[in-house]
């Protein structure tokens, strides 16, 4: 049994964890053994789920983890379970949902949720705050708070299990198809025409969204789909939630205008946008918008790079303790640059909190950024969390092929080639794995690996990707698809570890795996089992369809596909 009074974090190789291995708190790692342990001890569970370059992560760490009073409260009245969100994106999809269903609300990081002895959730949060603040309880009070009831009414709580799982199981009615335009249509009508993405604060680069409208103006060639693309492609590239100086984009803006980022940035983000802005600029060849695509990719294959020749998954908000402090400038540095205020938008008292954030005017000469970049050489770098995972590699991979097509001069498709042999050493050549564990694989590890081998086999007309994809796709319906449900599990059917089965048929930060393997079972001849999961996901569309952006892409392509039409998965009008 594991030892509940040591903290157990020492030996994990997860960055995040690794962040918290000197807490007085008595970490476990999730298990089933933890879990015993647990039920046994007949104690409560705190789990906390994070990731290394979240900034309220580090706040909440420092505020109560690295506090001994806390600790101890923690310590006595719970088993504590800390867990990488990216090491185990099925935990986090479960217990996120968890906290929606708890809270009606939308979750986020750091999460907080508490489990009965048997790892089932009863209440939960993301942040709470070290003392009393903005109408939210202090964390030792919610400690109490949750210790108490659960001592009262651990009965209840442990009974409502049935009704939980009931909640979270995901409904589906008959239908079997349906015009998908005017769900996506509906879509439009919650997106701001003048600043684009979503209405409000904050802005989250949607990629899934406008993927889907790409497609759908490929398809029909109205710019009802296309103008939405257009105007976040431009704020993306012009607007503060872009550095300027490197390349690449930070994970969302917290104002309206996209011009103060949240300045972490995240793998699956950045390849995502290479992926939109190469087909984008697919359609708009404007070289301002090439530029961007290639700094981009530069940025990636120079800073993501890691110690096995894979990328890793993000750089934090912070550096030197202070959020944004490395890509932000004073003034007084900037002012003798010649003629900046040409290029970027320049106020003597700054953008925010008296610094400034580059928001471009025009693109600036090639003496300008580097002077820029002689600036920020001389700041500490934020932190860089160097894990592999391979989904996201993976789609770094599609991104490379899509913007050869743009760039063909610049060897992309040749360094996807070389790529791949790095991921095939690592991943084909052994056991598969998206991350550190050997034993753990996720359905959109499989997913967008099989993805990647079509494109590399549509592009270099080398069929041994698509025999490897083939194979690839037999083994992912082994794994993970559920035939009583016609739908694939998120983690490995044998190997569930939780309370509830994961079946994620919605977008989160990167597009959703059961909408990109119906992609993939088209793309390579799966007959019987592209109309069963087809079906299925045409059962939960009117239920779910805000979240399914990806799903109506990839329904329309299987629609379309059966119909005969001359089409692929980026749109019905388009060729290779």
């Amino acid at each position: 049994m594991s030892n509940l009074n040591n903290n157990n974090l020492k030996n994990e190789p997860s960055p995040y964890l690794q962040q918290h291995k000197d807490n007085p708190v008595n970490w476990q790692i999730w298990s089933k053994e933890i879990l015993k342990t647990a039920e046994k001890n007949k104690k409560p569970i705190l789990l906390s789920i994070g990731y290394a370059s979240c900034h309220w992560c580090h706040v909440m760490a420092h505020e109560s983890f690295e506090d001994k009073e806390t600790a101890d409260i923690m310590n006595k009245y719970f088993v504590n379970i800390k867990v990488d969100r990216e090491e185990r994106p099925d935990l986090d999809f479960v217990f996120q949902s968890s906290f929606q269903l708890f809270n009606q609300a939308g979750g986020g990081w750091p999460l907080t949720m508490f489990l009965d002895e048997n790892g089932v959730p009863f209440m939960g949060g993301t942040y709470f705050p070290k003392n009393s603040q903005n109408g939210l309880p202090s964390f030792k009070e919610v400690l109490q708070n949750v210790h108490d009831a659960y001592n009262q009414q651990k009965e209840n709580i442990i009974k409502q299990k049935d009704l939980i799982v009931k909640n979270l199981d995901l409904k589906k009615n008959s239908v079997l198809n349906q015009d998908l335009e005017p769900i996506l249509e509906t879509s439009l009508n919650y997106l701001d025409p003048i600043k684009g993405g979503y209405k409000g604060a904050p802005k989250f680069p949607t990629f899934n969204l406008y993927e889907t409208l790409l497609y759908f103006y490929n398809k029909t060639k109205d710019k009802k789909y296309l103008d939405p693309v257009a105007l976040i492609i431009k704020q993306l590239c012009s607007k503060g939630i872009y550095d300027h100086v490197e390349g690449g984009i930070s994970r969302y803006a917290v104002d309206e205008n996209w011009v103060i980022p949240h300045f972490e940035k995240m793998l699956y983000d950045n390849t995502q946008f290479i992926l939109l802005l190469s087909k984008y600029c697919k359609i708009n060849k404007d070289e301002y918008f090439i530029e961007k695509l290639d700094q981009t990719i530069q940025f990636i294959k120079k800073e993501f790079l890691n110690n096995n020749n894979l990328l890793g998954s993000a750089y934090d908000a912070d550096s030197d303790g202070e959020e944004g402090k490395y890509y932000i400038y004073s003034y007084d540095e900037i002012k003798n640059i010649k003629e900046i205020s040409d290029y970027f938008e320049i106020d003597v008292k700054g953008n925010w909190e008296n610094k400034i954030i580059l928001v471009e005017k025009k693109k600036p000469p090639k003496e300008v950024v580097e002077k820029l970049l002689e600036i920020r050489s001389k700041k500490k770098k934020p932190f860089f969390d160097d894990k592999t995972q391979l989904d996201l590699n993976c789609l770094w991979l599609s991104g490379l092929i899509s913007a050869h097509e743009i760039l063909p001069n610049k060897g992309y498709l040749k360094l996807a080639e070389t790529f791949f042999t790095k991921i095939e050493d690592k991943y084909l050549k052994k056991n598969i794995q998206h991350s550190y564990n050997k034993e753990i694989v996720f359905l959109e590890d499989y997913a967008f690996l099989i993805n990647a081998l079509n494109d590399l086999s549509d592009k270099t007309m080398n069929f041994k990707y698509k025999d490897l994809a083939k194979k690839m796709c037999t083994e992912t319906i082994n794994k993970f698809y559920l035939r009583e449900k016609d739908i694939f599990q998120k983690n490995q059917k044998d190997k569930n570890d939780i309370f509830f089965r994961p079946i994620d048929i919605g977008d989160n930060t990167i597009p959703n795996g059961n909408a990109i393997m119906l992609i993939n079972l088209i793309r390579l001849g799966f007959t019987e089992e592209t109309q069963k999961l087809a079906n299925s996901l045409n059962g939960y569309l009117n239920i779910y369809k805000n979240h399914m952006m990806t799903a109506i892409r990839a329904l329309d392509f299987f629609n379309s596909t059966k119909s005969g039409k001359n089409c692929n998965e980026q749109g019905c009008e388009i060729n290779g």
